[in-house]
């Protein structure tokens, strides 16, 4: 009887649980849609917009019309019409149209729908992305459901294919009258209207005043974490004590490398770039200028992927640009080898694109790209401040090589961003090379360096016990030189080439 009773009383329970969630589920789900709550929660679209898309947006809202916008208000009008935009770049490149429906009230969305079926129709597909965006909101209703802003001179880059095959690429700038409306918690876009752009000056280029021919420097990586230098393995004690070194020898600067993926991508993480400020900040206790390289190991160039590296440069280029030791911003190191793998148009589109950005956030600084070759650097020459190129060939061709490029991009200042020479001598070379032979190479280069009065950074300071395959690849016979590129070897003694390029140590300028 007793256990009777017990089962009995268990079913009760349960039977009672089991509504009760029921009841709860039912509730829960009413309360979320009379709550305006935001639908791209449950299609999880809100988040990955967000951090697909991240195009530079400035508020205006004085003269404001109707009821006082809050900061919330704001931010949520801000998401929903910058997703508006993103959903329908993607249906215009993909033809995918979810969230459209979402972002977009009924008349609106039967245009872009249209718009979309007729690209189809006609094999062609827009890839676009809008850079920045200058919302002035015009009226904001007392119940909170309607607003009317402009968007002025909206930045926008496109891309045109039929068939498959690029036929036109642009930049534009357009401005917008925009009316939105809330419904069901999301805002979305009941008109949008082309309107002709605000009259504005274009500012013109700044002059920038430096002076190449003095720079002599170094790439630099510490000894024991090469391409690895940010991060867990920070330590200023080393970086104190080879920067003393560089500044002994008499070079000048140092030119080192911010990778993308590390410091966070479009969110850069603070850590990081308080470290990257404090390599800065010793350089400039030893008199010497940095020359930043940005996006290491960046390759995507896609142009949705625009807003993401260039909030990555705004953050970077914003918190270091008035430090003393900033000598420059190098954009890529070598893109050129990305032409084959990425399209020669698309790697050139977002340099010449990250170009602007740069100089948009810092017009005191230089702006250069480090072409992999002298051929390769007449690319976008006219759109940075000076040239930049590498060489690691025979020293016999080098002068008719670089005479060649100085000729193409006439009187753009030069710079040879990365020359050396390995000492490797082993099984993958034969034991062909030694520390003599690579002592001679720097003798020769930098007898045509000091003639030609061409500013150079060596490659490197040291030669380096581990070389990361994402750099080279995993082949040894690839990896084994790599290591030995250093004027000092890795047990920290002074090859032969070191007082070659020890300014102070020959007495010499060159």
């Amino acid at each position: 009887m007793v256990k009777k009773n017990l089962y009995r009383a268990l079913l009760l329970l349960s039977f009672l649980a089991v509504n009760a969630g029921i009841i709860y589920g039912l509730a829960a789900a009413w309360s979320f849609l009379n709550t305006g709550a935001d639908k791209s929660a449950i299609l999880h679209i809100g988040g990955t917009i967000e951090q697909a898309y991240q195009p530079k947006i400035i508020w205006t809202i004085e003269g404001q019309r109707g009821r006082k916008i809050s900061k919330q208000a704001l931010r949520e009008l801000e998401k929903d019409y910058l997703n508006a935009w993103y959903v329908k770049n993607i249906a215009l490149n993909s033809y995918d149209q979810l969230g459209i429906a979402d972002y977009y009230t009924e008349d609106v969305r039967k245009q872009v729908n249209n718009l979309v079926q007729n690209n189809r129709d006609n094999h062609v597909r827009i890839a676009t992305t809008t850079l920045s965006h200058h919302p002035q909101l015009e009226f904001y209703s007392l119940d909170g459901k309607l607003a009317v802003l402009t968007d002025n001179s909206v930045v926008q880059f496109e891309k045109v294919y039929t068939d498959g095959n690029l036929v036109h690429q642009q930049r534009t700038l357009h401005s917008y009258q925009v009316i939105l409306m809330l419904e069901d918690g999301f805002w979305r876009i009941r008109q949008m209207v082309k309107i002709p752009n605000p009259d504005e000056t274009e500012n013109e280029p700044k002059q920038l005043s430096f002076d190449t021919k003095k720079w002599r420097g170094i790439n630099y990586y510490p000894k024991d974490n090469p391409w690895n230098m940010f991060g867990r393995t920070f330590d200023e004690s080393y970086i104190q004590k080879d920067f003393r070194t560089i500044n002994t020898m008499g070079l000048h600067s140092v030119r080192v490398f911010v990778p993308f993926e590390v410091f966070g991508g479009a969110s850069v993480k603070e850590e990081m770039l308080a470290q990257l400020e404090k390599l800065l900040d010793i350089a400039k206790e030893h008199n010497l200028k940095v020359l930043v390289t940005l996006f290491d190991f960046y390759g995507n160039y896609d142009l949705m992927d625009w807003t993401l590296t260039h909030r990555h440069a705004e953050t970077i280029v914003s918190r270091l640009k008035s430090h003393e030791a900033l000598l420059g911003w190098d954009i890529k190191n070598e893109p050129d080898l990305d032409f084959e793998s990425r399209g020669k148009d698309t790697v050139l589109g977002w340099l010449s694109e990250m170009a602007k950005q740069i100089k948009q956030n810092d017009s005191i600084h230089p702006v250069t790209i480090g072409w992999s070759t002298p051929e390769a650097a007449v690319h976008l020459a006219n759109e940075v401040d000076f040239v930049s190129f590498h060489y690691y060939g025979a020293p016999e061709n080098f002068k008719e090589r670089f005479l060649a490029l100085k000729d193409s991009v006439h009187d753009k200042p030069l710079v040879l961003e990365e020359y050396g020479k390995s000492s490797y001598s082993g099984i993958w070379n034969l034991f062909s090379n030694s520390e003599d032979a690579q002592a001679s190479y720097y003798e020769k280069m930098q007898t045509i360096l000091t003639k030609e009065q061409l500013p150079y950074f060596i490659w490197t300071l040291y030669d380096f016990k581990t070389v990361p395959s994402s750099v080279v690849g995993r082949k040894p016979w690839r990896k084994a030189p790599q290591k030995h590129f250093g004027l000092i070897d890795s047990e920290g003694k002074e090859k032969p080439a070191y007082p070659i390029i020890d300014v102070k140590r020959k007495g010499t300028t060159n």
